[in-house]
Protein backbone atom coordinates (compact mmCIF):
# COMPACT_ATOMS: atom_id res chain seq x y z
CA UNK A 1 0.00 0.00 0.00
CA UNK A 2 1.03 3.66 -0.58
CA UNK A 3 3.77 2.65 -3.07
CA UNK A 4 2.33 4.79 -5.86
CA UNK A 5 1.72 7.73 -3.52
CA UNK A 6 5.27 7.45 -2.13
CA UNK A 7 6.73 7.52 -5.65
CA UNK A 8 4.70 10.58 -6.66
CA UNK A 9 5.56 12.48 -3.47
CA UNK A 10 9.22 11.67 -4.04
CA UNK A 11 8.83 13.14 -7.52
CA UNK A 12 7.31 16.29 -6.01
CA UNK A 13 10.30 16.73 -3.71
CA UNK A 14 12.69 16.18 -6.63
CA UNK A 15 11.36 19.34 -8.26
CA UNK A 16 13.24 21.19 -5.49
CA UNK A 17 16.54 19.40 -6.09
CA UNK A 18 19.31 21.73 -7.07
CA UNK A 19 17.51 24.81 -5.80
CA UNK A 20 19.36 26.77 -3.13
CA UNK A 21 16.23 27.75 -1.23
CA UNK A 22 12.46 27.65 -1.25
CA UNK A 23 10.82 30.26 -3.44
CA UNK A 24 7.22 31.03 -4.33
CA UNK A 25 7.79 29.46 -7.75
CA UNK A 26 9.34 26.14 -6.67
CA UNK A 27 6.92 25.84 -3.73
CA UNK A 28 3.99 26.24 -6.14
CA UNK A 29 5.44 23.57 -8.46
CA UNK A 30 5.96 21.14 -5.59
CA UNK A 31 2.51 21.80 -4.11
CA UNK A 32 0.89 21.09 -7.48
CA UNK A 33 2.60 17.69 -7.64
CA UNK A 34 1.73 16.85 -4.02
CA UNK A 35 -1.94 17.68 -4.63
CA UNK A 36 -1.95 15.56 -7.78
CA UNK A 37 -0.37 12.67 -5.84
CA UNK A 38 -3.04 12.84 -3.13
CA UNK A 39 -5.94 12.93 -5.60
CA UNK A 40 -4.33 9.97 -7.38
CA UNK A 41 -4.34 8.13 -4.03
CA UNK A 42 -8.14 8.59 -3.90
CA UNK A 43 -8.10 11.49 -1.44
CA UNK A 44 -11.08 13.81 -1.86
CA UNK A 45 -10.06 16.91 -3.86
CA UNK A 46 -11.32 19.31 -1.17
CA UNK A 47 -9.20 17.56 1.48
CA UNK A 48 -6.19 17.47 -0.84
CA UNK A 49 -6.52 21.20 -1.53
CA UNK A 50 -6.86 22.18 2.13
CA UNK A 51 -3.93 19.92 3.01
CA UNK A 52 -1.65 21.41 0.34
CA UNK A 53 -2.75 24.95 1.20
CA UNK A 54 -1.49 24.35 4.74
CA UNK A 55 1.81 23.02 3.39
CA UNK A 56 2.17 26.04 1.12
CA UNK A 57 1.49 28.45 3.99
CA UNK A 58 4.02 26.70 6.23
CA UNK A 59 6.65 26.53 3.46
CA UNK A 60 6.31 30.22 2.65
CA UNK A 61 6.56 31.06 6.35
CA UNK A 62 9.78 29.09 6.95
CA UNK A 63 11.64 29.62 3.65
CA UNK A 64 13.66 32.54 5.00
CA UNK A 65 13.86 31.42 8.64
CA UNK A 66 15.46 28.02 7.90
CA UNK A 67 17.68 28.98 4.99
CA UNK A 68 20.43 26.56 6.12
CA UNK A 69 18.19 23.54 5.47
CA UNK A 70 18.00 22.15 1.94
CA UNK A 71 14.64 22.99 0.32
CA UNK A 72 13.80 19.34 -0.42
CA UNK A 73 14.48 18.29 3.17
CA UNK A 74 12.50 21.21 4.53
CA UNK A 75 9.51 20.36 2.34
CA UNK A 76 9.64 16.70 3.44
CA UNK A 77 9.60 17.83 7.09
CA UNK A 78 6.59 20.12 6.47
CA UNK A 79 4.67 17.40 4.58
CA UNK A 80 5.53 14.88 7.30
CA UNK A 81 4.11 17.11 10.05
CA UNK A 82 0.94 17.83 8.08
CA UNK A 83 0.41 14.13 7.23
CA UNK A 84 0.66 13.23 10.91
CA UNK A 85 -1.88 15.91 11.76
CA UNK A 86 -4.22 14.83 8.93
CA UNK A 87 -4.25 11.24 10.21
CA UNK A 88 -4.96 12.17 13.82
CA UNK A 89 -1.75 13.42 15.40
CA UNK A 90 -1.19 10.56 17.85
CA UNK A 91 -2.28 7.00 18.60
CA UNK A 92 -5.56 6.64 20.50
CA UNK A 93 -6.08 3.66 22.80
CA UNK A 94 -9.09 1.37 23.10
CA UNK A 95 -11.38 1.64 26.14
CA UNK A 96 -11.96 -1.76 27.74
CA UNK A 97 -12.70 -0.53 31.26
CA UNK A 98 -15.83 -1.92 32.83
CA UNK A 99 -17.26 -5.04 34.42
CA UNK A 100 -16.87 -6.29 31.77
CA UNK A 101 -15.57 -3.87 29.12
CA UNK A 102 -17.85 -4.15 26.07
CA UNK A 103 -16.60 -3.65 22.50
CA UNK A 104 -19.19 -3.39 19.73
CA UNK A 105 -17.95 -4.15 16.19
CA UNK A 106 -19.88 -2.59 13.27
CA UNK A 107 -19.39 -2.36 9.51
CA UNK A 108 -20.55 -3.51 6.10
CA UNK A 109 -20.59 -7.16 5.03
CA UNK A 110 -17.22 -8.18 3.63
CA UNK A 111 -15.29 -5.46 5.46
CA UNK A 112 -13.55 -8.01 7.67
CA UNK A 113 -15.50 -7.54 10.92
CA UNK A 114 -15.44 -11.18 12.00
CA UNK A 115 -11.75 -11.67 11.23
CA UNK A 116 -10.96 -8.42 13.03
CA UNK A 117 -12.97 -9.61 16.05
CA UNK A 118 -10.75 -12.69 16.22
CA UNK A 119 -7.58 -10.61 15.81
CA UNK A 120 -8.69 -8.15 18.48
CA UNK A 121 -9.42 -10.95 20.95
CA UNK A 122 -5.90 -12.32 20.40
CA UNK A 123 -4.41 -8.83 20.75
CA UNK A 124 -6.23 -8.23 24.06
CA UNK A 125 -5.38 -11.69 25.34
CA UNK A 126 -1.68 -11.77 24.41
CA UNK A 127 -0.61 -8.14 24.64
CA UNK A 128 -2.99 -6.68 27.22
CA UNK A 129 -3.48 -9.82 29.37
CA UNK A 130 -7.29 -9.66 29.32
CA UNK A 131 -9.80 -12.52 29.35
CA UNK A 132 -11.96 -11.78 26.27
CA UNK A 133 -15.21 -13.45 25.23
CA UNK A 134 -16.29 -13.42 21.57
CA UNK A 135 -20.01 -13.01 20.91
CA UNK A 136 -21.71 -14.08 17.66
CA UNK A 137 -24.51 -11.61 16.86
CA UNK A 138 -24.62 -12.03 13.08
CA UNK A 139 -27.89 -13.94 12.84
CA UNK A 140 -28.30 -13.61 9.04
CA UNK A 141 -25.12 -14.61 7.22
CA UNK A 142 -24.84 -18.37 6.66
CA UNK A 143 -22.05 -19.94 8.71
CA UNK A 144 -21.21 -16.63 10.44
CA UNK A 145 -21.33 -18.31 13.84
CA UNK A 146 -19.17 -21.18 12.57
CA UNK A 147 -16.60 -18.73 11.17
CA UNK A 148 -16.30 -16.92 14.48
CA UNK A 149 -16.11 -20.28 16.24
CA UNK A 150 -13.17 -21.36 14.07
CA UNK A 151 -11.37 -18.08 14.76
CA UNK A 152 -12.11 -18.39 18.50
CA UNK A 153 -10.56 -21.86 18.53
CA UNK A 154 -7.46 -20.66 16.67
CA UNK A 155 -6.77 -17.84 19.14
CA UNK A 156 -7.82 -19.83 22.21
CA UNK A 157 -10.70 -17.54 23.20
CA UNK A 158 -14.22 -18.79 24.18
CA UNK A 159 -17.24 -17.91 22.05
CA UNK A 160 -20.81 -17.21 23.15
CA UNK A 161 -23.58 -17.96 20.65
CA UNK A 162 -27.29 -18.82 20.56
CA UNK A 163 -27.82 -20.42 17.11
CA UNK A 164 -31.60 -20.64 17.50
CA UNK A 165 -32.07 -17.06 18.71
CA UNK A 166 -32.60 -14.45 15.97
CA UNK A 167 -32.62 -11.45 18.32
CA UNK A 168 -29.07 -9.95 18.35
CA UNK A 169 -29.85 -7.53 21.20
CA UNK A 170 -30.98 -10.40 23.42
CA UNK A 171 -27.93 -12.51 22.48
CA UNK A 172 -25.54 -9.66 23.34
CA UNK A 173 -27.25 -8.99 26.67
CA UNK A 174 -27.17 -12.69 27.60
CA UNK A 175 -23.49 -12.83 26.63
CA UNK A 176 -22.67 -9.97 29.00
CA UNK A 177 -24.43 -11.80 31.85
CA UNK A 178 -22.46 -14.93 30.95
CA UNK A 179 -19.20 -12.94 30.98
CA UNK A 180 -19.90 -11.57 34.46
CA UNK A 181 -20.71 -15.02 35.80
CA UNK A 182 -17.57 -16.64 34.36
CA UNK A 183 -14.96 -13.94 34.93
CA UNK A 184 -14.44 -12.57 31.41
CA UNK A 185 -13.32 -8.94 31.61
CA UNK A 186 -13.86 -7.98 27.92
CA UNK A 187 -16.78 -8.84 25.64
CA UNK A 188 -16.34 -8.45 21.86
CA UNK A 189 -19.67 -8.34 20.00
CA UNK A 190 -19.48 -9.23 16.30
CA UNK A 191 -22.56 -7.91 14.46
CA UNK A 192 -24.23 -8.44 11.09
CA UNK A 193 -23.52 -6.29 8.06
CA UNK A 194 -25.11 -5.63 4.68
CA UNK A 195 -23.69 -5.19 1.20
CA UNK A 196 -24.62 -1.50 1.41
CA UNK A 197 -25.90 0.94 4.02
CA UNK A 198 -29.63 0.37 4.61
CA UNK A 199 -32.21 1.39 7.22
CA UNK A 200 -32.73 -2.10 8.63
CA UNK A 201 -29.03 -2.56 9.39
CA UNK A 202 -28.73 0.91 10.90
CA UNK A 203 -31.75 0.34 13.14
CA UNK A 204 -30.37 -3.00 14.29
CA UNK A 205 -26.87 -1.75 15.16
CA UNK A 206 -28.46 1.23 16.89
CA UNK A 207 -30.69 -1.11 18.96
CA UNK A 208 -27.72 -3.28 19.92
CA UNK A 209 -25.71 -0.27 21.03
CA UNK A 210 -28.58 1.09 23.09
CA UNK A 211 -29.24 -2.35 24.55
CA UNK A 212 -25.71 -3.08 25.79
CA UNK A 213 -24.18 0.39 26.26
CA UNK A 214 -20.67 -0.55 25.01
CA UNK A 215 -17.56 1.08 26.45
CA UNK A 216 -16.10 1.12 22.92
CA UNK A 217 -17.73 1.03 19.48
CA UNK A 218 -15.45 0.37 16.50
CA UNK A 219 -16.33 0.76 12.84
CA UNK A 220 -14.50 -1.67 10.55
CA UNK A 221 -13.88 -0.51 7.00
CA UNK A 222 -12.21 -2.11 3.98
CA UNK A 223 -9.31 0.20 3.06
CA UNK A 224 -9.40 -1.05 -0.55
CA UNK A 225 -12.72 0.76 -1.16
CA UNK A 226 -11.06 4.18 -0.91
CA UNK A 227 -13.45 7.15 -0.80
CA UNK A 228 -16.45 4.79 -0.58
CA UNK A 229 -15.00 3.63 2.74
CA UNK A 230 -14.86 7.21 4.00
CA UNK A 231 -18.45 7.92 2.91
CA UNK A 232 -19.70 4.75 4.61
CA UNK A 233 -17.78 5.65 7.78
CA UNK A 234 -19.50 9.04 7.83
CA UNK A 235 -22.97 7.47 7.38
CA UNK A 236 -22.43 5.03 10.26
CA UNK A 237 -21.06 7.73 12.53
CA UNK A 238 -24.19 9.84 12.10
CA UNK A 239 -26.28 6.97 13.46
CA UNK A 240 -24.17 5.28 16.14
CA UNK A 241 -21.49 7.86 16.97
CA UNK A 242 -18.71 5.27 17.19
CA UNK A 243 -15.39 5.78 18.99
CA UNK A 244 -12.87 4.77 16.37
CA UNK A 245 -12.15 3.26 12.95
CA UNK A 246 -10.41 0.02 12.00
CA UNK A 247 -8.85 -0.19 8.51
CA UNK A 248 -8.65 -3.75 7.16
CA UNK A 249 -6.95 -5.22 4.05
CA UNK A 250 -4.11 -2.70 4.29
CA UNK A 251 -1.87 -5.17 2.46
CA UNK A 252 -4.11 -5.12 -0.62
CA UNK A 253 -3.79 -3.13 -3.83
CA UNK A 254 -5.15 0.06 -2.31
CA UNK A 255 -4.23 3.68 -2.95
CA UNK A 256 -4.50 4.75 0.68
CA UNK A 257 -7.18 7.43 0.40
CA UNK A 258 -9.19 6.00 3.30
CA UNK A 259 -6.27 6.14 5.73
CA UNK A 260 -5.53 9.72 4.75
CA UNK A 261 -9.13 10.99 4.70
CA UNK A 262 -11.21 9.25 7.35
CA UNK A 263 -10.03 11.23 10.39
CA UNK A 264 -10.54 14.54 8.58
CA UNK A 265 -13.99 13.56 7.26
CA UNK A 266 -15.49 11.79 10.25
CA UNK A 267 -13.55 13.32 13.12
CA UNK A 268 -12.91 9.91 14.68
CA UNK A 269 -9.44 8.38 15.10
CA UNK A 270 -8.14 5.32 13.30
CA UNK A 271 -7.36 2.92 16.16
CA UNK A 272 -6.17 -0.24 14.39
CA UNK A 273 -4.92 -1.37 10.99
CA UNK A 274 -5.21 -4.98 9.87
CA UNK A 275 -3.38 -6.87 7.14
CA UNK A 276 -4.10 -10.31 5.70
CA UNK A 277 -5.80 -13.33 7.21
CA UNK A 278 -3.13 -14.21 9.78
CA UNK A 279 -4.58 -13.55 13.21
CA UNK A 280 -1.46 -11.86 14.60
CA UNK A 281 -1.45 -9.16 11.90
CA UNK A 282 -3.20 -6.43 13.86
CA UNK A 283 -1.38 -3.19 14.65
CA UNK A 284 -2.22 -0.11 16.68
CA UNK A 285 -2.42 2.85 14.29
CA UNK A 286 0.36 5.39 14.83
CA UNK A 287 -0.07 8.44 12.53
CA UNK A 288 3.62 9.37 12.73
CA UNK A 289 4.79 5.89 11.78
CA UNK A 290 2.30 5.74 8.90
CA UNK A 291 3.50 9.13 7.64
CA UNK A 292 7.09 7.85 7.73
CA UNK A 293 6.12 4.85 5.61
CA UNK A 294 4.28 7.06 3.11
CA UNK A 295 7.37 9.24 2.74
CA UNK A 296 9.63 6.20 2.27
CA UNK A 297 11.37 6.54 5.64
CA UNK A 298 10.49 3.03 6.85
CA UNK A 299 9.22 2.28 10.34
CA UNK A 300 12.06 0.94 12.45
CA UNK A 301 10.12 1.36 15.73
CA UNK A 302 7.37 -1.04 14.60
CA UNK A 303 10.04 -3.41 13.27
CA UNK A 304 11.79 -3.54 16.67
CA UNK A 305 8.46 -3.97 18.47
CA UNK A 306 7.63 -6.97 16.29
CA UNK A 307 11.07 -8.42 17.00
CA UNK A 308 10.61 -7.91 20.73
CA UNK A 309 7.25 -9.72 20.61
CA UNK A 310 9.08 -12.82 19.38
CA UNK A 311 12.17 -12.27 21.51
CA UNK A 312 12.96 -15.25 23.76
CA UNK A 313 15.67 -14.24 26.25
CA UNK A 314 16.68 -17.82 27.17
CA UNK A 315 16.87 -18.82 23.51
CA UNK A 316 18.87 -15.68 22.68
CA UNK A 317 21.42 -16.44 25.42
CA UNK A 318 21.74 -20.03 24.22
CA UNK A 319 22.27 -18.90 20.62
CA UNK A 320 24.80 -16.25 21.69
CA UNK A 321 26.90 -18.85 23.53
CA UNK A 322 26.93 -21.08 20.45
CA UNK A 323 27.89 -18.17 18.19
CA UNK A 324 30.80 -17.24 20.49
CA UNK A 325 32.05 -20.84 20.28
CA UNK A 326 31.42 -20.92 16.52
CA UNK A 327 28.98 -23.80 17.09
CA UNK A 328 25.90 -22.19 15.49
CA UNK A 329 24.24 -25.02 13.52
CA UNK A 330 21.32 -25.69 11.17
CA UNK A 331 18.93 -26.37 14.06
CA UNK A 332 19.70 -22.91 15.46
CA UNK A 333 19.30 -21.33 12.02
CA UNK A 334 15.93 -23.02 11.54
CA UNK A 335 14.82 -21.77 14.96
CA UNK A 336 15.75 -18.20 13.99
CA UNK A 337 13.87 -18.51 10.69
CA UNK A 338 10.73 -19.52 12.56
CA UNK A 339 11.01 -16.45 14.81
CA UNK A 340 11.30 -14.20 11.75
CA UNK A 341 8.25 -15.82 10.15
CA UNK A 342 6.19 -15.16 13.27
CA UNK A 343 6.93 -11.45 12.89
CA UNK A 344 4.73 -11.29 9.79
CA UNK A 345 4.91 -10.85 6.01
CA UNK A 346 8.56 -10.74 4.92
CA UNK A 347 8.28 -7.90 2.38
CA UNK A 348 6.32 -5.75 4.84
CA UNK A 349 9.02 -6.32 7.45
CA UNK A 350 11.82 -5.41 5.04
CA UNK A 351 9.99 -2.24 4.00
CA UNK A 352 9.92 -1.12 7.64
CA UNK A 353 13.71 -0.71 7.46
CA UNK A 354 14.60 2.83 6.26
CA UNK A 355 15.66 2.90 2.61
CA UNK A 356 14.70 -0.71 1.88
CA UNK A 357 11.36 0.08 0.20
CA UNK A 358 13.17 1.39 -2.90
CA UNK A 359 15.48 -1.64 -3.07
CA UNK A 360 12.59 -4.13 -2.84
CA UNK A 361 10.12 -2.17 -4.98
CA UNK A 362 10.33 -4.45 -8.04
CA UNK A 363 11.33 -7.61 -6.20
CA UNK A 364 8.87 -10.44 -5.69
CA UNK A 365 9.66 -11.31 -2.09
CA UNK A 366 7.58 -14.27 -1.01
CA UNK A 367 7.50 -15.99 2.35
CA UNK A 368 7.73 -19.25 0.40
CA UNK A 369 11.44 -18.42 0.00
CA UNK A 370 11.80 -19.88 3.48
CA UNK A 371 10.36 -23.18 2.31
CA UNK A 372 13.33 -23.86 0.04
CA UNK A 373 15.75 -23.43 2.94
CA UNK A 374 13.53 -25.44 5.27
CA UNK A 375 13.30 -28.31 2.79
CA UNK A 376 17.10 -28.51 2.68
CA UNK A 377 17.46 -28.51 6.47
CA UNK A 378 14.63 -31.03 6.93
CA UNK A 379 16.31 -33.39 4.44
CA UNK A 380 19.35 -33.60 6.73
CA UNK A 381 19.77 -36.11 9.51
CA UNK A 382 19.72 -34.88 13.11
CA UNK A 383 23.47 -35.42 13.27
CA UNK A 384 24.05 -33.33 10.12
CA UNK A 385 21.91 -30.46 11.41
CA UNK A 386 23.98 -30.31 14.57
CA UNK A 387 27.34 -30.71 12.80
CA UNK A 388 27.47 -28.81 9.47
CA UNK A 389 31.10 -29.87 8.94
CA UNK A 390 29.89 -33.46 8.23
CA UNK A 391 28.33 -32.48 4.92
CA UNK A 392 30.55 -34.19 2.35
CA UNK A 393 29.59 -34.77 -1.29
CA UNK A 394 27.72 -38.06 -0.77
CA UNK A 395 25.63 -36.52 2.00
CA UNK A 396 24.89 -33.48 -0.18
CA UNK A 397 23.69 -35.77 -2.99
CA UNK A 398 21.32 -37.52 -0.61
CA UNK A 399 20.02 -34.17 0.71
CA UNK A 400 19.53 -32.86 -2.85
CA UNK A 401 17.39 -35.90 -3.73
CA UNK A 402 15.44 -35.57 -0.51
CA UNK A 403 14.45 -31.92 -1.10
CA UNK A 404 14.25 -31.96 -4.90
CA UNK A 405 17.03 -29.43 -5.46
CA UNK A 406 20.36 -29.47 -7.30
CA UNK A 407 23.80 -30.04 -5.84
CA UNK A 408 24.62 -26.47 -6.90
CA UNK A 409 21.74 -25.09 -4.82
CA UNK A 410 22.80 -27.20 -1.82
CA UNK A 411 26.39 -25.96 -2.14
CA UNK A 412 25.24 -22.34 -2.42
CA UNK A 413 23.11 -22.62 0.73
CA UNK A 414 25.89 -24.28 2.74
CA UNK A 415 28.40 -21.67 1.55
CA UNK A 416 26.10 -18.78 2.53
CA UNK A 417 25.38 -20.42 5.89
CA UNK A 418 29.10 -20.84 6.55
CA UNK A 419 29.81 -17.19 5.64
CA UNK A 420 27.01 -16.03 7.93
CA UNK A 421 28.28 -18.21 10.80
CA UNK A 422 31.81 -16.85 10.45
CA UNK A 423 30.55 -13.26 10.37
CA UNK A 424 28.43 -13.75 13.51
CA UNK A 425 31.33 -15.40 15.31
CA UNK A 426 33.62 -12.49 14.37
CA UNK A 427 31.07 -9.93 15.59
CA UNK A 428 30.60 -11.78 18.88
CA UNK A 429 34.25 -11.27 19.86
CA UNK A 430 34.92 -8.38 22.17
CA UNK A 431 31.23 -7.49 22.58
CA UNK A 432 30.89 -6.20 19.02
CA UNK A 433 27.57 -7.97 18.59
CA UNK A 434 26.13 -6.35 21.69
CA UNK A 435 27.30 -2.95 20.45
CA UNK A 436 25.68 -3.57 17.10
CA UNK A 437 22.37 -4.74 18.61
CA UNK A 438 22.51 -2.08 21.29
CA UNK A 439 21.62 0.52 18.71
CA UNK A 440 18.14 -1.00 18.51
CA UNK A 441 15.93 -0.29 21.56
CA UNK A 442 15.52 -3.36 23.73
CA UNK A 443 17.76 -5.54 21.52
CA UNK A 444 21.13 -4.99 23.22
CA UNK A 445 20.60 -7.80 25.68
Amino acid sequence: MFDNLSDKLEGAFKTLKGDGKLTEINIAQSIKEIRRALVGADVNYKIAKEFTDKIKEEALGTRNVLSAVKPGELMIKIVMDELVELMGGQAVGINVKGNPGIILIAGLQGSGKTTFSGKLSLFLKEKKKHRPLLVACDVYRPAAIDQLGVLAEQVGVPIYSEPENKNPVEIAQNAIKHAKQHGFDVVIVDTAGRLAVDEQMMNEIEDIKNGIQPTETLFVVDAMTGQDAVNTAAAFNERINYDGVVLTKMDGDTRGGAALSVKYTVGKPIKFVSMGEKLDTLDVFYPERMAQRILGMGDIVSFVEKAQDQFDEKEAKRIEKKIRKNKFDFNDFHSQLNQIRKMGDLKSLINMIPGMNKMTKNLDIDDSAFKKVESIIQSMTEEERGHPELLNMSRKRRIAKGCGQTIHEINMFIKQFDQMRKMMHKLSKGGNMNKMLGGMPGMGK
